[in-house]
């Protein structure tokens, strides 16, 4: 069944704000909208339920109730142990929190592998451990194409590794990345691995549990949902390491690594996620029983359907000679996340564009490793539109319509 996109974006109230109205939005990569059942949910708990949660007062224990759901169900939905998900300010905190963790339990010597196409939260945090005495090891991309073969991680992998990080696709080279095999090689290598999905997870959320990493994270603002880091920690691996949290907290596996007092009321909110999935399912004909199966079912019904729309906008780039397409040319294995390479700063472009009504973007996204390993000169940065499965037809090809006037 093809995705209903009306009804889709019937579960998004920017799309009837009439300050929105005729606006076409290419900066998804960025923070998608939020849906409607998010909305709802945040409203509710700052309204009803904004007081200190888990007590025996009825807005008190409603609202531990709700965050309690929101934990067990998207973690259902991940096919991960309810305790296996925590919630955290941002993936950057996140990360850099586990990067402590890390810190603490590795011995001079040992090593990580990191890569250069990576956004620099799944990077930095990890290479900083250098001045600790670990070992960094980078794995490096193709410089023309931005691939990340797995043939050339082999090499660097030794029984000195501990972690491999690597993002699920790029936020600028767009390429999706065979999780499942990469974490295979690190676990023959005896190392954990680290998958950064901040741009994955907008466009299908991952069966965590048969990827098969031992570190997931996301950002629930990329998916539809509010200003919160999604990290998953399976058991095994969280137990080895130091715990971060108050000393108190350290029994609870996602209570471990979230330092921070939680944001209450956006972790509830994150429930409106899954009720999105099941919206979508239900309304497309999907399974009725089990998360991860209905998860896969919306998964596949929005790949689809990016799939369908990217492939003309690729189309529309990929032979101009006065631009350079980052990434694969073909819509099959990507992200709907087009960064162009304009040889000159895109900034103008992109106020051109905003004043045609579409929202892009310009700059380096926090990947200069990744540009710069791709020849773009420090500093100049590239055009990035991306998109998720709430875009039409007519907003992509208005978007093709002003490349052809722009570029």
């Amino acid at each position: 069944m093809a995705l209903d996109t009306e009804y889709v974006r019937a579960q998004f109230p920017a799309f009837r704000r009439p300050g929105l109205q005729g606006l076409a939005n290419f900066e998804n990569a960025g923070g998608s909208y939020a849906c409607g059942f998010v909305i709802d949910r945040l409203t509710r708990f700052y309204t009803e339920r904004k007081i200190q949660p888990y007590g025996p007062a009825t807005p008190s224990r409603l609202g531990g109730e709700e965050m309690d759901e929101a934990r067990r169900r998207m973690a259902a939905l991940l096919g991960v142990a309810t305790d296996e998900l925590s919630f955290g300010p941002s993936t950057t905190q996140n990360t850099y929190v586990l990067a402590q963790a890390f810190r603490q339990w590795l011995q001079p010597g040992e090593a990580i592998v990191v890569t250069n196409q990576d956004h620099e939260a799944n990077s930095g945090p990890w290479r900083r451990l250098q001045a600790e005495g670990i070992e960094i090891r980078e794995w490096k991309m193709d410089p023309d194409t931005g691939h990340l073969d797995p043939e050339t991680l082999e090499p660097l992998l030794d029984d000195s590794v501990r972690l491999v990080c690597f993002p699920h696709c790029s936020n600028v080279v767009g390429e999706i990345n065979p999780v499942t095999e990469i974490t295979a090689m690190a676990h023959a290598a005896g190392a954990f691995a680290c998958v950064d999905g901040v741009s994955y997870a907008p466009h299908g959320f991952p069966d965590v549990g048969n990827l098969g990493p031992d570190i997931y994270l996301f950002s629930a603002y990329k998916t539809y949902g509010p200003h919160q880091g999604l990290m998953v920690i399976r058991r095994e691996l969280g137990k080895l390491l130091p715990n971060q949290a108050h000393y108190f907290n350290a029994e609870p596996l996602y209570k471990r690594f979230t330092p921070a007092g939680p944001d209450h009321a956006q972790i509830a909110a994150c429930a409106g996620m899954a009720d999105y999935v099941d919206a979508l399912a239900d309304h497309h004909g999907g399974p009725k029983e089990g998360a991860a199966a209905r998860g896969a079912f919306v998964h596949d019904l929005m790949r689809t359907r990016e799939e369908e729309l990217l492939q003309p906008l690729l189309d529309a780039v990929k032979s101009r000679n006065t631009l350079r397409l980052l990434g694969p040319s073909v819509a099959k294995g990507r992200a709907p996340t087009v960064a162009l390479d304009l040889g000159r700063d895109p900034e103008p472009v992109v106020e051109a564009l905003a004043q045609r009504g579409i929202m892009a973007g310009g700059g380096d996204f926090y990947a200069c490793r990744a540009l710069e390993a791709m020849g773009v000169p420090a500093g100049q940065g590239v055009l990035r539109v991306s998109f998720t499965h709430y875009t039409s037809a007519e907003e992509v090809e208005k978007l093709i319509d002003a490349f052809d006037d722009l570029l």
